[in-house]
């Protein structure tokens, strides 16, 4: 049976695999190979253009030229034949050597050193160097691009909306005053930092062999600087270079990178389930799409699905992503290969990740503020006003506002303006200060909401 969206046993491969495939290119097993191709090229050219490695004479441009074309042209059917090779070697990185030796041995200057394809590597030292390229492009290609724009619409949301006075709920109660602007300011905030510290995280690499002592390499070349060729290399490939490892890079900065995109995904649920309940309020109407249906049976539903889309997929991503973090640096004495198949899933975690920022930014576009409906709730809650008058009595030193209020307003129904001017005329403050309490309403009660949120 061929792999059609219905019969892939992932989601990720079959209905929403439109919506994720960019991350093919960087965390199929098709991917793998391909970057496995490169590092294993990079190597070779690395050794040919060292003079102390003599054994491997310099390589003319037609070669280089040549080593070039097979990373830049490798296709489904290379890998195809890497896997076929694969099949009988039960080894995955070994089919890349031997792939690489048949792919070239029509090059001369390569087929007299094929025997330094792979020279001195253990597979980890591919491996690891493979998984930190494809994560650090795919991070700055897909993913951080894909935040920014889910930022990029809250900041739009909050200047646009950013006079719109909305009732807090506290506790889910009626509350002080903010805006929409302003709540939607307070994501963009957070989101921000949250992207900083995915984008600072510092993906690591590591080539020095079976523990991380360079044996190999010394054994051969006793008296050549392997670390510093090592470091060079490493950097080379945009990645920084670890000078303490086992056999394997201890994917520290994986876990790091990991739990960063966590945290994001955590202020991203927090908005989700934000969203989902003003949408309940009423705050925010969902605009209608010709031909969409909301309930099977229940005709008038417009229901917020992108953001339970959202929400659900972030904890399919975060799940995934807190395993990984956990188990990734542990391993045991100097390797063990409980790691693997943990790596292989690194684009699973991802492509729910994604797919939870695309819902929540499809969710987002949808939206618009119900002015009415916002006035309705802050008309019908003058007990929110109860904060700043026992606030302007604490200032004039008038005895027990607190208490004075809280006997007036707390627990009680029906709290109107009326009720509230009677008390503050009754008060023994300046006239100035009464009258500006009269005229507060909680429509206007908003402190700096607006100012704070044009500001993002």
């Amino acid at each position: 049976m061929n792999l059609t969206p219905l019969n892939a046993l992932s989601p990720l491969d079959g209905r929403y695999h439109g919506k994720v495939a960019a991350l093919s290119e960087y965390f199929s097993e098709y991917a793998l190979i391909r970057y496995r191709v490169q590092v294993e090229v990079e190597w070779l050219k690395a050794l040919a253009a060292e003079p102390a490695i003599a054994e491997v004479p310099p390589f003319s441009k037609t070669t280089i030229k040549r080593l070039g074309a097979d990373v830049a042209n490798f296709g489904e059917p290379d890998a195809e034949a890497v896997k076929a090779i694969e099949a009988r070697t039960n080894h995955d990185v070994k089919a890349i050597e031997y792939w690489l030796r048949e792919r070239l041995a029509d090059a001369p200057e390569i087929l007299r050193v094929t025997q330094f394809i792979h020279f001195a590597c253990t597979s980890e030292d591919v491996n690891n160097l493979c998984h930190g390229m494809m994560v650090q492009q795919a991070r700055e290609r897909i993913l951080l691009p894909a935040l920014d724009r889910v930022i990029e619409k809250l900041a739009g949301l909050a200047h646009s909306l950013a006079d719109q006075a909305m009732l807090s709920r506290t506790h889910g109660q009626p509350a002080t005053p903010t805006t929409l602007g302003k709540e939607m300011a307070n994501f963009v905030h957070r989101l921000r930092r949250a992207r900083a510290r995915i984008a600072a995280v510092e993906l690591t690499g590591k080539i020095n062999g079976a523990v991380g002592n360079y044996n190999a390499h010394l054994a051969a070349y006793p008296t050549f600087d392997w670390e510093a060729f090592a470091r060079s290399f490493v950097e080379r490939l945009g990645l920084a270079f670890n000078s303490y490892t086992t056999q394997i890079e201890p994917h520290d900065c994986l876990a790091e990178l990991f739990d960063a995109f966590a945290a994001a995904n955590t202020v991203l649920l927090d908005l989700d389930r934000d969203m989902w309940g003003y949408i309940s309020l009423g705050y925010f109407k969902q605009r209608l799409k010709a031909g969409e249906v909301g309930s099977s049976t229940m005709p008038h539903k417009v229901n917020p699905i992108d953001f339970e889309n959202s929400e659900g997929n972030i904890g399919l991503a975060n799940a995934l992503f807190r395993h990984l973090s956990s188990k990734l640096p542990v391993s045991r004495w100097q390797r063990d290969l409980s790691d693997s198949t943990v790596l292989r899933n690194m684009g699973v975690a991802f492509g729910h990740c994604l797919l939870a920022w695309e819902a929540l930014l499809q969710g987002l576009e949808k939206l618009d503020a119900e002015p009415a409906r916002l006035k309705e709730d802050l008309e019908s809650s003058w007990e929110v006003l109860a904060e700043p008058i026992q606030t302007v009595m604490r200032r004039w030193g008038i005895p027990d506002p607190y208490e004075q209020l809280k006997a007036l307003t707390r627990g009680k129904e029906g709290i109107t303006r009326e009720t509230l001017h009677t008390f503050i005329r009754a008060l023994a403050i300046p006239e100035d200060e009464k009258s500006r309490l009269l005229a507060l309403t909680p429509n206007t009660y908003i402190g700096l909401a607006a100012a704070l949120a044009r500001r993002v």
